[in-house]
């Protein structure tokens, strides 16, 4: 057929419109009027027609270019392109329905076959310490293999599958639907274009059987919760001549009952006595490691951060490590002694009444805290 009207309008685009736009049109209207959804419809059968004989134009630049310029004339016979209806429009319908592309027939010619194996995923629970510096474990994955009786072929040794008789091998049933050729998958082989007349005692024909497999997995420093391993052709066995699937370890990362995490950088809490704020000394930080030494300055303020570079979590790309911050608060005893009281005692008369404010609700201190710190250190 060869339309007469604006093949803009029966999209329903404007002409400025891009490629996208052109082809989420069209896809509407194909899904829209397509004769399996409209049976006996000659009416949208017509329709149907039309938009793909609009959509073989505008969704190719030349083709486009000459019909802004000359109209039908341009993309005629006359003019060397010929729009009427295309068959080979539908070469790419697939791509543009998506999974209905399938159901329709419009593969873009591809045959039915053996299927990939499907992706398989394990959830990994490691101690914090473990991701700190890497770990190697050994996981067992249920998973489905290839039938070692069989070889995957799903037939009784010394026999081999015949090709279906209703596809032909082909895999896939053809028959007519108005002026279409609809493909659908064989329902009598599921697409694989062979059929097990003798099946295999072990798998029942199935090709695979369930085995538990022990795999060895590195576990690279640095890594965090919810990060995952990519273990290629660890899932599933696919059909026969059909690759194996991947298999994906998610990782969860135990909390340390010391550190907070963010990112590659630790943050820890230390309690200091106040003589030792108020005079200056040395205290003792843990690191992943081993312990380090702090100093602290004479007149140090509670929740002030001290930064530890490079002693924080490794970076699990290899790019150096994080740093440590670390939080100094005020130790208060919860017993003292009676010379201590009397210390204490001492001390607090020597100090001058100051009236202390308390902090406004809308400072700094509202923001989270590594927030906070990285304001300071840059």
């Amino acid at each position: 057929m060869t339309t007469t009207r604006d093949y803009y309008e029966i999209l329903g685009v404007p002409r400025d419109a891009d490629d996208a736009t052109v082809k989420s049109a069209y896809r509407k209207m194909a899904l829209k009027h397509h004769p399996d959804r409209n049976p006996g419809d000659q009416k949208a059968e017509e329709q149907f027609k039309e938009a793909a004989e609009a959509y073989a134009v505008l969704a190719d630049r030349e083709k486009r270019a000459r019909y802004d310029r000359f109209g039908h004339a341009g993309v005629g016979s006359a003019g060397g392109g010929g729009a009427g209806y295309d068959p080979t429009i539908f070469a790419d319908f697939g791509d543009i329905l998506g999974g209905l592309g399938d159901l329709f027939g419009f593969s873009g010619g591809r045959r039915g076959g053996p299927r990939r194996g499907a992706d398989l995923r394990y959830d990994l629970e490691i101690t914090f310490a473990e991701a700190a510096t890497g770990t190697e474990t050994t996981l067992q994955i249920p998973r489905e293999e290839s039938c070692d009786t069989c070889g995957g072929s799903g037939s009784a040794p010394g026999s081999t599958p015949e090709k279906c008789g209703q596809c032909q091998g082909r895999g896939q049933v053809r028959f007519q639907q108005g002026f279409l050729t609809v493909a659908r998958t064989c329902p009598a082989c599921g697409g694989i274009g062979r059929v097990i007349a003798k099946p295999c005692q072990s798998c029942h024909g199935h090709g695979k059987i369930g085995q538990e497999r022990k795999l060895t997995v590195k576990i690279p420093a640095g890594i965090g919760t919810a990060q995952r391993l990519r273990l290629t052709a660890e899932g599933e066995h696919g059909g026969p001549g059909a690759p194996p699937g991947d298999l994906y370890v998610v990782v969860h990362v135990g909390d340390h009952p010391f550190f907070q995490r963010d990112g590659d950088d630790l943050l820890c809490d230390m309690p200091v006595t106040f003589p030792t704020l108020a005079l200056g000394g040395e205290i003792e930080v843990p690191t992943l490691t081993d312990p380090t030494t702090i100093q602290i300055p004479t007149g140090t303020q509670a929740d002030t951060r001290f930064r530890l570079r490079g002693k924080g979590m490794p970076n699990v790309n290899g790019r150096g490590h994080g740093d440590i911050y670390v939080r100094v608060q005020v130790a208060v005893p919860t017993k003292l002694s009676r010379e201590q009281k009397t210390l204490l005692q001492e001390l607090g008369a020597t100090m001058p009444n100051q009236v202390l404010e308390p902090v406004p609700a809308d400072t700094d201190e509202e923001r989270p805290f590594f927030d906070r710190v990285k304001d300071i250190f840059g």
